[in-house]
């Protein structure tokens, strides 16, 4: 208990300074809180690593609780946007919302993961949301699908961009839209829309607000899951936030 509440004592002394609790503290206190972590450390050194690990454990968890909080304010945007492409069941009893970019390798690898559980799942709903994060070509992708998803085609689209091994250029782009049976005339003329550039940037000050920091990112419920993942986390991750409806 006594080695506890040093450590405890210790993780205060080195969270004040980086909260800036100790603007509210007078020179003497401050130095008392100083001596206070010379002495901890003098008498039992090994202190400072359960110090830290408790610091890195409360940073965690503070992290996840402004994630949460996020979640619950974002919720209308992230699963109630009627423009939002939509696959599996779009009156699914559950929705899970993914984040990514048509140029993102790691998003090419999940695409085969999230068929099948869009197979397996007939009361899945996902909800697409285009992330262009990887320079210009990825603007250039997620216009071309918003554009395709005007002539019904967002779907035969991305699931050919998910199978592409070569940059979305522009001609790649037509390439992919001609034998995906689009209009690409009309396509190339509507990817420059206002409503296609209002929702890349409604996609991207949405990712900003929750935190996401690359893609595949994935949200499920109440829960973020940043990368790609397998099968069986997935079908869990599906499964609890169904009992927690």
């Amino acid at each position: 208990m006594r080695r506890f509440i040093r450590a405890a004592t210790l993780l205060l002394a080195l969270a004040l300074p980086i909260t800036g609790w100790t603007q509210g503290f007078t020179p003497a206190q401050r130095a008392e809180i100083v001596e206070i972590l010379r002495q901890a450390l003098r008498e039992d050194p090994g202190i400072l690593r359960e110090a830290l690990t408790g610091l890195e454990a409360a940073e965690q968890e503070a992290r996840a609780s402004a994630q949460r909080a996020a979640l619950v304010a974002q919720e209308a945007a992230l699963f109630r946007t009627a423009a939002d492409p939509v696959k599996g069941n779009p009156q699914g009893d559950v929705t899970l919302v993914e984040f990514f970019d048509a140029r993102c390798g790691y998003c090419k690898q999940l695409h085969p993961t999230m068929e099948a559980l869009i197979r397996r799942d007939p009361n899945l709903r996902v909800v697409m949301k285009d992330l262009p994060i990887l320079g210009p070509n990825s603007v250039l992708a997620s216009r071309a699908l918003l554009a395709a998803q005007r002539q019904g085609g967002y779907g035969r689209l991305y699931d050919a961009l998910m199978g592409l091994r070569v940059e979305p250029t522009e001609a790649v782009l037509r390439q992919q839209a001609e034998r995906a049976g689009l209009d690409w005339a009309r396509l190339r003329r509507e990817m420059d829309h206002p409503e296609v550039t209002a929702r890349i940037e409604a996609n991207l000050g949405l990712a900003q607000a929750l935190g996401i920091e690359g893609t595949p990112a994935l949200v499920i419920g109440r829960t973020l899951v940043p990368g790609a993942v397998d099968l069986p986390t997935l079908e869990r991750l599906v499964a609890e936030a169904r009992a927690a409806r």
